[in-house]
Formats: structure tokens, C-alpha cells, sequence
């Protein structure tokens, strides 16, 4: 399995990006997918996640109401899109593949995410 994220840039605060990852292989559709990211000096965080259909979606509080996670398993490829940007959200964001594909009330863990793209820059400014 290959995931390859695009999309990142420079954009200027309030102004919206849409992250995409493309999957390699036949068994896209039968696994959740998550988005993570990765600001300078801070541990990898979870941003949201979606299940194999697309019917459920998980977001981390901080991007809440503002960035929205969907997936197309025809074109094997996830989105993310990002309303609303703040200097905050600037990080490397990584997309991944969800071993487990169900939520609870908390953010998933990183561990149970078994195959990661390379991650594409988001940089928001002031």
C-alpha cells in the first residue's frame, strides 16, 4: 500500500486549502483513513478520520467546524478539507491508513495506523 498526499502550500490566515492522498492497491475502500499532522517541534497529532463507507467522521476538537474529512473509493483518494486557517494549523500533514476503522470518544492513537503517506506542507501566515 502507497499513500501519496498533495495539496499543501502557503495560504494566508482565514483562507482554505484541500488536502487530498491518493492509495495504491484494491483495498482502499475496505479500511477507515485518517489525517494527522506534525508542527514543528510538537509530536504528530490526529485530525480526523473516517470510516470505510464514508458514513462516519472524527475530528480533533481544534479543527472542529473548520476542516472536513471525505473520500471518493472510486478515485481510492481521501480529502481533507481545510476552511477557516489559522497559524496554528500550520504543520506537515500526514495521511494514514486505520487498522481498527471505528471511534470512540477519545482521538484515535497513531499506533493502530499501519501505512502512512509522506506528508505535505500546510503554511499558514498572518
Amino acid at each position: 500500500v502507497q499513500l501519496q498526499a498533495s495539496g499543501g502550500g502557503l495560504v494566508q490566515a482565514g483562507g482554505s486549502l484541500r488536502l487530498s492522498c491518493a492509495a495504491s492497491g484494491s483495498t482502499f475502500s475496505s479500511y477507515a483513513m485518517g489525517w494527522f499532522r506534525q508542527a514543528p517541534g510538537e509530536e504528530r497529532e490526529f485530525v480526523a478520520g473516517i470510516t470505510w463507507s464514508g458514513a462516519v467522521t472524527f475530528y480533533a476538537d481544534s479543527v472542529k467546524g473548520r476542516f472536513t474529512i471525505s473520500r471518493d473509493n472510486a478515485k481510492n483518494t481521501v480529502y481533507l478539507q481545510m476552511n477557516s486557517l489559522k497559524r496554528e494549523d500550520t504543520a506537515v500533514y500526514y495521511c494514514a491508513r486505520d487498522r481498527v476503522g471505528y471511534y470512540g470518544l477519545r482521538s484515535p492513537d497513531s499506533s493502530r495506523f499501519d501505512y502512512w503517506g509522506q506528508g505535505t506542507l500546510v503554511t499558514v501566515s498572518s
